[in-house]
């Protein structure tokens, strides 16, 4: 039985694809190792968003290259391998392998070719595909992604991800019932469903909304998440049924990139400050506890002190529960390569601290606020210094002094203290499990 080792970066719909990939893999008489010495295959899916993380990736291929031996494949797959093709053949010698988010499918027949020698690249798009008929190889744990839509069509002059994973297309609300409901026997309870602009979803006449309510019916998930969300792609329709569904989380991921309406111009987002605001505060009219998190980049082409300053009043004046900052990092291959006026390295590297300051007061003020309160928490996973980690409907992270064989339970916790971003508490009550 060969071996297969997969190493991760980037967003949840890599994590999604990694178990995609083990799925197409296992069914080819692979099993996996966590130990790169030990692996037939060593494959690392990559993310192309920003040139740091590519770079991380070259030096990582680097230290693989240590473990090949006489028959063994490195590859390199995902956005990063996307976007450089078979280039990155020429820049890694010992490299076998380079695929494309559309080309998992073909995953045993590329490595079987790279093992006797044939070095190949598989980057074609395939507007068709989805993977429906490959069962992914998930992690043990409560929580599972899903992935409802793959590519992208809003094409923002910052991001390379519309070049890498392609147009977009949804996944019928049949098939993806059909794999949510699969999950339940394994002790998932909670799903999050993936797409670039995963709102905008859209198979035939359903729209996100009818996906919603289709998910939340499923006997047996408690919780739906998703991710990443278009802010004006949160119509009406979507903000009942997120209302309406009791599965569904009051947690959102919004990203707004800037607080000022001419940068979102040069950015081509399809609103501007008023309308992300509007939308703010639709959805907190909706579901009043809901909490938000947000992705913001700082130092885009011509942003101004005064374009930067709107960016920290809106930070202020949504409150946001966390915030992912970024200096802006030039893609090649995006359209905003073309843009004038680029914003110095030390002026960004300033702005970009004054904005984490701000974040971070903010989460930590918000978090103090909530000390003493009681919340709903799903047990995931241990947490590196003992005991385990859960996490409330409104995404908090909650740490628990109990054993393992709590992972999978609910329990109604009163928060007792919080380092800032992570909660601490104490069970009061454990919930009742459904009879599936």
């Amino acid at each position: 039985m060969r071996r297969a080792y997969i190493e991760t970066y980037g967003c949840q719909m890599n994590v999604a694809d990694t178990e995609l990939m083990f799925g197409v893999l296992f069914a080819h008489g692979y099993t996996r190792v966590e130990d790169p010495a030990l692996a037939d295959v060593m494959l690392v899916n990559t993310c192309a968003v920003r040139d740091h993380a590519e770079q991380r990736v070259v030096g990582r291929v680097g230290e693989l290259q240590r473990h090949k031996r006489p028959g063994s494949v490195l590859g390199v797959v995902g956005c990063m391998a996307q976007r450089l093709g078979s280039t990155l053949l020429d820049r890694v010698p010992k490299l076998d392998l380079v695929i494309g988010p559309d080309s998992y499918r073909n995953l045993a027949e590329l490595i079987h070719d790279a093992s006797v020698g044939r070095r190949a690249t598989d980057t074609e798009f395939r507007s068709w595909e989805h993977y429906e008929d490959v069962p992914p190889i998930r992690s043990d744990g409560p929580t599972a992604f899903v992935t409802v839509q793959r590519g992208c069509d809003y094409k923002c002059t910052f991001c390379i991800v519309p070049y890498t994973r392609g147009p977009e297309r949804s996944r019928s609300i049949e098939d993806i019932v059909h794999e949510v409901r699969s999950l339940v026997p394994e002790g998932k309870t909670e799903v999050t469903l993936l797409g670039q602009t995963v709102n905008s979803y859209r198979h035939g006449a359903a729209d996100f909304a009818d996906l919603l309510r289709a998910v939340g019916a499923v006997e047996g998930i408690r919780r739906i998440r998703f991710t990443s969300p278009y802010p004006t792609d949160f119509t009406d329709r979507v903000i009942e049924a997120m209302a309406t569904t009791p599965a569904v989380c009051e947690h959102v991921h919004l990203p707004v990139q800037s607080g000022s309406s001419a940068v979102l111009k040069r950015m081509l987002r399809r609103y501007d400050r008023d309308q992300y605001l509007d939308v703010v505060d639709r959805l907190r009219r909706a579901m009043p506890t809901i909490t938000f998190s947000t992705d913001i980049i700082v130092g885009f082409p011509g942003e101004t002190e005064e374009q930067f300053q709107e960016t920290l009043s809106l930070v202020e004046t949504v409150a946001f529960d966390d915030a992912y900052t970024f200096r802006y990092s030039m893609r090649e291959g995006t359209p905003a390569v073309r843009l004038k006026d680029p914003v110095p390295d030390e002026i960004a590297s300033e702005r970009l601290a004054r904005l984490i300051a701000l974040a971070r007061h903010q989460t930590r003020r918000k978090n103090l606020g909530k000390v003493g309160e009681f919340a709903e928490v799903l047990v995931e996973q241990p947490a590196k210094r003992g005991g385990m980690l859960g996490r409330t409907r409104t995404n908090s992270m909650v740490l628990l002094d109990v054993g393992p064989e709590q992972i999978g339970e609910y329990h109604t916790v009163r928060l007792t203290g919080t380092t800032g971003s992570t909660f601490t508490g104490t069970i009061h009550t454990t919930q009742a499990m459904a009879v599936l």
